[in-house]
């Protein structure tokens, strides 16, 4: 009677806000969609801006999607103070990627089981924190700013390294705390929830179909951001331990990806110099093209109708329907690109890392948590609609699957600036300086300088083929700005990179 009664009390609210903001972040996200794939950054930048005030200061949890999409967009126009600024607010609002939080933030009421996910801020993967962390390094690498890159490709590692621990804890507080809610409509909830997620018939249902055609990685990893953190230390390592780390860094990426020759070729040249059998004074000057093409995988709702055990008497399961968001890809550029020297010698880059498989295996490490989540949600909705039924007859156990139709939703909100995949590929530098940079299938595309430095690294991004390629030229030592030009060449100017102002912090 009491569950009912609540039930009421929020009813009428559910179905009037319910839907609204999933259909305007859906607006939001087509707008800066339209604009992103066209490579026009201004338009996409202003779908994603917000007012703020002295008086009205940003509130990070809140604002989280916006400031992601923010801090890319000005990373690719060059405007890299604004694009730390962006992701250090986006930093504040994932406090919650961090065990300290998660008894607090693991803690869900009976509200939050009972509204769409969509109702909530948006809760960020952790491989989108360790993504913030590797794009604020590179762009404090294209201010000319070492120190900074060096702490911001260190957290993404720290990131990396804590993230199966934090996955862990993170599902163990979510348990604890769904069984207290779920105790609190009694024992007989309780064990209706416990004993559903125990079932075989429900984990062989979730598998079937749901986890089956995932492609994973043996353990959580963001590939290019342990690449880059390897990348890095080659290029500035000041002891022994530094070069430890790039080796690896670029060992695990490598083992992750063993058919790759690029990824096999670095690790190798990371263990030379790490042993002392190579030192980098006898490299000849090194580029590197990292190349991240396409647009990431977007959510959509799968909906699976899962066995709930709602009787203690003996008798078999009933079905009800759980959303669980899933990954769909979205189009890459067709092709690799092909990058030119002196004399027509060529490398071709190769695919190292797809953003989907990232996705898939975090989402696989945090599956039971998201699973207890919504078993535990559909069993209390399950009992509201008996409950309504016997109370109010007919007319209650409509409005019960009304409400739990309306609140039966995945959240399909997603950062939509992240990549379907990247490739690399690393060259000597050419006499000369000039690399010619052209599509696999032998168009040219553009041409780039690099500068006379031991090493460099050029940062390819191209969301569609409607949109030009954005050409990050870094200095990997950190001692120059950068230069970005745009290929096909824009037509408008092209930001210019600014010195940051940051507050630098320990390493981890």
């Amino acid at each position: 009677m009491k569950l009912v009664s609540r039930f009421s009390l929020i009813l009428v609210s559910v179905l009037i806000v319910s839907g609204c903001s999933s259909f305007q972040h859906r607006d939001q996200m087509a707008s800066f969609n339209a604009a992103y794939g066209l490579g026009n950054y201004d338009s996409a930048l202003e779908t994603v801006t917000f007012e703020t005030s002295d008086s009205r200061p940003v509130n990070p949890e809140e604002r989280l999607l916006e400031l992601l999409h923010q801090g890319e967009i000005y990373r690719l126009q060059g405007r890299n103070e604004q694009s730390v600024q962006s992701y250090d607010l986006a930093e504040a609002g994932m406090k919650y990627l961090d065990t300290g939080s998660l008894v607090q933030e693991a803690g869900e009421g009976f509200m939050a089981l009972m509204v769409n996910d969509s109702q909530r801020n948006y809760r960020a993967l952790m491989s989108e924190a360790v993504l913030v962390n590797t794009y604020k390094g590179l762009a404090f690498l294209a201010a000319g700013n070492s120190d900074y890159a060096r702490i911001e490709f260190n957290r993404a590692n720290d990131r990396t390294r804590r993230a199966v621990d934090y996955f862990s804890a993170e599902i163990a507080a979510q348990q604890a705390a769904l069984a207290g809610e779920a105790a609190k409509g009694g024992k007989n909830r309780a064990s209706m929830v416990q004993k559903s997620l125990r079932s075989d018939e429900l984990q062989e249902t979730v598998s079937r179909n749901y986890t089956s055609s995932w492609s994973v990685f043996p353990e959580f990893i963001v590939p290019v951001s342990s690449y880059l953190h390897g990348l890095y230390f080659l290029a500035n390592a000041l002891d022994g331990s530094d070069l430890e780390r790039t080796a690896t860094s670029l060992k695990r990426v490598a083992e992750m990806q063993s058919d790759s020759a690029v990824l096999a070729a670095d690790a190798e040249l990371a263990v030379a110099l790490a042993s002392g059998d190579l030192s980098r004074a006898d490299l000849a000057p090194q580029v590197w093209v990292i190349y991240e093409n396409g647009l990431g995988p977007v959510l959509e709702e799968s909906r699976i109708d899962v066995p709930l055990f709602l009787f203690t008497d003996g008798r078999g399961p009933l079905y009800f329907s759980i959303a669980l968001p899933s990954y769909a890809p979205r189009p890459a550029v067709p092709g690799n690109l092909l990058v030119l020297g002196d004399k027509g010698t060529a490398v071709e880059t190769e695919r190292i890392s797809d953003m989907g498989t990232v996705i898939n295996t975090e989402v696989k490490e945090r599956l039971s948590g998201v699973i207890a989540r919504a078993v535990t949600s559909a069993t209390i909705k399950a009992v509201i609609q008996n409950e309504a039924a016997e109370q109010f007859g007919a007319l209650g156990q409509i409005g019960a699957a009304i409400f739990s139709i309306a609140t039966t939703q995945a959240d399909l909100r997603g950062w939509q600036a992240l990549p379907n995949h990247w490739q690399a590929v690393r060259m000597d530098r050419p006499d000369s300086g000039t690399l010619t940079l052209a599509q696999s299938s032998g168009s040219v595309s553009g041409t780039i300088q690099v500068p006379d430095q031991p090493f460099t690294l050029v940062y390819v991004k191209r969301p569609t083929v409607l949109a030009p390629a954005t050409v990050i030229t870094m200095d990997l030592q950190g001692r120059r700005p950068a230069s970005l030009t745009q290929i096909p060449r824009s037509t408008g100017p092209a930001a210019a990179s600014a010195p940051l102002h940051h507050q630098k912090e320990n390493e981890p």
